[in-house]
């Protein structure tokens, strides 16, 4: 990647400038979905749980979810069109490709794939949510933007996001 990632005021400004609505609720630091679900009480709409995987051809992917969604990593790997089973990318890959700590895996990261490197895939089920809600690049904090307004973000990011059935 080269340049240093960007941070959450980036992102709020990248936000702005593409007039996409975001809310963003500051919180003592949230490792796991576990950890994050005493803020459901503040925080309405979908909360996103996220898995960092790589296949055998060395192909990376970011499945956003859910964070109830249960998904058959046995199996994934037919629904995403991974080349054989997936498993985690490592958490210097993770740096490398999305400029992100593991704990704050979130969709907001592909803003630091400039590259197109990474694979975007949400889950059919989330985006039935109105609101959905991630970390903006670290897990300190934790912002809510529409479900639509995520594909415009995405898109403009230069991804082309996947909407795919993941979770079982």
């Amino acid at each position: 990647m080269g340049e240093q990632p960007n941070e959450p005021e980036d992102l709020f400004s990248l936000l702005d400038g593409l007039g996409i609505a975001h809310k963003t609720h500051w919180h003592a630091p949230v490792f796991t979905v576990a950890e994050s679900q005493s803020l459901r009480d503040q925080i309405a709409g979908a909360h996103t749980k996220n898995l960092f995987l790589k296949d055998k051809k060395g192909c990376y992917f970011l499945i956003v979810l859910e964070e109830n969604a249960t998904v058959d990593l046995k199996q994934i790997h037919h629904v995403i069109g991974a080349s054989g089973r997936v498993s985690f990318g490592k958490p210097e890959v993770l740096m490398e490709r999305l400029g992100v700590v593991p704990g704050a895996v979130t969709v907001f990261a592909a803003m630091n794939d400039v590259e197109g490197t990474v694979t975007i895939i949400l889950d059919a089920m989330l985006m039935e949510a109105e609101i959905i809600n991630a970390h903006p690049l670290r897990n300190t904090a934790t912002t809510s933007i529409a479900s639509r307004d995520l594909m415009t973000f995405l898109t403009r990011t230069g991804h082309q996001p996947q909407v795919l059935k993941i979770s079982t």
